[in-house]
């Protein structure tokens, strides 16, 4: 390790009742508050089940799957916004005035070191919330569960500055409680910055709980008295920064064991040998022994927080992306035949590839086609679609948008591959908004098909919406790099 654990722990325990030192805190621009989001909104439920293809379980990204009260969903707005939906149980939030006072409220935040709140739906018994989409994962997924390679010293540090910050910035515009603050709640955005989800913000509903994390690490003082203070916030910051240290989610009263025997080398990440001196690792691990004190009013506050964590940054002239090992949206991609189609607007070639590709990717289109053929209305169905599919082949646009029209109004079998193959239909006629709302709809019933993206990139491209034809693009090309590598 880069640093002496028998200095370090003489140190920290020397300092570990000294003040939290008060830095140059700068007013830097970057935690200026944005302006190019939307102002909140509210939503519709059948607004956002198009968003989320129908709360696709494809499409959800929370920690516990199907299986969590609240389940969280990725997903794209008609403007191709990705966004974050939580969709809450039907027992939370009973009372909608008080749902949507506190959804407005956190919607009034802009911050680039938040995932910002966009807006909410509160439509009889649900309760929804739409955030920023984070693209990057957790920092539990890249802490505690790395693939490639673990987090550097210099991220780790930025991370923990970033969040201080976050922190501070609530605290300036009246929301200094935040609940349960641990490792999933902070994101990684496409640049590879972290940022704080804006769900924690959110007071609890009726059935909700401060802390969903094993008591051991919840403050002492919310376990005798079940409410949540500033303070609680600088503990649950302590425990996040024990995280940084270490790697591994450690029960603070056992970090502080640690500290206090001096035994750092079993609290310190062995990934970050030789990464930091002495004196950081005194320094953080100091910061993080003043956040967990016993007596909540000896902890120190947000702006305090950030005084201290500025002046140990490292490497700052590194962007995030390159200290994490990600690639960006901006970046070149690399496009297959259909992507590099859509992007030029070749409807032949387009047309060639939805050809020969036919419906293999109808999952049980073929058994349920032979199963309800004995029916004359299906069959009659089934003739549409056939006759949909000759025009098709033959480039007859205006004959298959009519055939696959009766076969769709039918309702009694869905196909993403007719949705498709009536959108570039569309296309070839000059209807480029009818052939969006099917590559949409194609996505609604298919969410990870990376066809529907791509024909929803050409549609907005013929629509003029160029960068929202771009965000379409590398999203069709993300599903299908995902798709032939599985």
């Amino acid at each position: 390790m880069g640093c002496e654990c028998s200095r370090l722990a003489s140190c920290c325990w020397s300092g570990q009742n000294g003040p939290v030192h008060e830095a140059q805190n700068p007013d830097d621009e970057e935690r200026a508050e944005v302006s190019d989001l939307p102002t909140f909104c509210e939503f519709t439920v059948e607004q956002l089940r198009i968003a989320t293809s129908g709360f696709a379980v494809e499409n959800i990204v929370s920690e516990h799957g199907e299986k969590a009260p609240n389940v969280v969903y990725k997903g794209k707005l008609e403007n191709q916004r990705r966004v974050a939906v939580k969709r809450f149980n039907r027992s939370a939030w009973p009372d909608s005035r008080q749902f949507l006072e506190e959804a407005r409220s956190v919607g009034l935040l802009r911050n680039n070191r938040l995932a910002n709140l966009l807006g909410c739906c509160c439509e009889g018994d649900e309760r929804l919330l739409v955030a920023e989409f984070m693209p990057n994962e957790t920092l539990a997924k890249h802490l505690f569960h790395w693939e490639t390679q673990p987090v550097k010293w210099a991220m780790r540090l930025r991370v923990a500055l970033y969040l201080a910050q976050a922190l501070e910035y609530c605290t300036s515009k009246g929301r200094a409680l935040y609940h349960d603050l641990n490792a999933y709640r902070i994101l990684f955005d496409e640049e590879g910055d972290p940022r704080l989800s804006c769900f924690g913000l959110m007071k609890n509903s009726r059935d909700g709980k401060s802390y969903s994390t094993n008591l051991a690490f919840t403050p002492p003082e919310y376990l005798r008295t079940g409410r949540i203070t500033m303070e609680s916030v600088m503990y649950s910051f302590g425990t996040l920064l024990l995280d940084l240290l270490s790697g591994k989610h450690i029960p603070p009263s056992h970090a502080l064991d640690l500290i206090k025997d001096r035994n750092l080398q079993m609290l310190t990440d062995s990934c970050l040998e030789g990464q930091f001196s002495s004196d950081d690792g005194t320094e953080l691990v100091r910061i993080a022994s003043r956040c967990l004190q016993y007596e909540p009013r000896e902890r120190p506050n947000a702006k305090s927080l950030v005084s201290a964590l500025f002046p140990l940054q490292k490497e700052t002239e590194v962007p995030s992306h390159a200290l994490m090992g990600i690639s960006r949206d901006g970046e070149t991609m690399s496009l297959s035949p259909l992507g590099e189609a859509c992007l030029r607007m070749d409807l032949t070639a387009i047309h060639e590839i939805l050809e020969k590709l036919g419906y293999k990717d109808d999952e049980g289109a073929a058994t349920e086609l032979s199963f309800q053929m004995w029916t004359n209305q299906m069959q009659e169905t089934l003739n549409s679609k056939k006759k949909g599919d000759s025009a098709f082949r033959h480039k007859d646009a205006k004959v298959a948008i009519e055939c696959y029209t009766q076969f769709i109004d039918v309702g009694t079998m869905v196909s993403p591959t007719v949705y498709a193959r009536r959108s570039l239909s569309y296309l070839m006629s000059d209807m480029p908004q009818e052939a969006l709302n099917d590559a949409v709809q194609a996505q609604v019933i298919s969410p990870v098909w990376h066809i529907a993206s791509y024909l929803q990139a050409s549609s907005l491209f013929a629509l003029g919406r160029e960068n929202e034809a771009q965000i379409a693009l590398k999203e069709g090309s993300v599903l299908e790099e995902k798709n032939s590598n599985s």
